[in-house]
């Protein structure tokens, strides 16, 4: 059984090695960017499926609880990762992947990254103001530390519209 494959008892349908290959792929992808695993699993399943997959067979073949496939589902919705498509004559929802992952990533940017790099700039200033209660001889030190983290911050926020350009192309 390979590493992903669930037993019998938990899926009547074992993953293949292209599936666990996919998910374990980007289970590290989404985990390096904050996303729990479930988001890594499902993109992962979908991204390699030939159709469209409804909620409770994700479950099935993942071996998740519904609540992880929701959240899961709706993150990547959110982030445009995933869509839902309608099949005939069945009335639940099905996914399937957007292969355009610089959709996914120019979501990432605006709605994660822009943020999380604006509330780290307003903490370094933050801790510039504690920094000046220091007393002299620990001060010197502490604005150097932060003054090349901010620096480095701001140049990181600097290659972001770069970096939209780049992906949108």
């Amino acid at each position: 059984m390979t590493r992903l494959e669930k037993s019998p008892e938990r899926s009547s349908e074992a993953l293949t090695s292209l599936e666990v290959e996919s998910i374990e792929m980007f289970i590290g992808f989404f985990k390096l960017i904050g996303l729990p695993k479930s988001v890594g699993e499902i993109y992962g399943l979908l991204f390699v499926s030939p159709t469209a997959l409804a909620m409770d067979g994700i479950i099935e073949r993942l071996g998740i609880s519904l609540g992880a496939a929701s959240q899961g589902l709706k993150v990547l919705r959110t982030v445009g990762a995933v869509k839902s498509v309608y099949m005939p004559g069945d009335r639940r929802d099905h996914y399937v992947a957007d292969l355009e992952l610089s959709k996914f990533a120019t979501a990432f940017i605006q709605e994660e990254l822009k943020p999380r790099l604006g509330r780290a700039l307003e903490r370094i200033e933050t801790m510039e103001s504690l920094a000046r209660t220091l007393p002299l001889d620990e001060r010197s030190s502490a604005e150097e530390r932060l003054e090349r983290l901010k620096h480095w911050l701001e140049r990181g926020e600097s290659m972001l519209p770069w970096l939209l350009r780049f992906l949108v192309r």
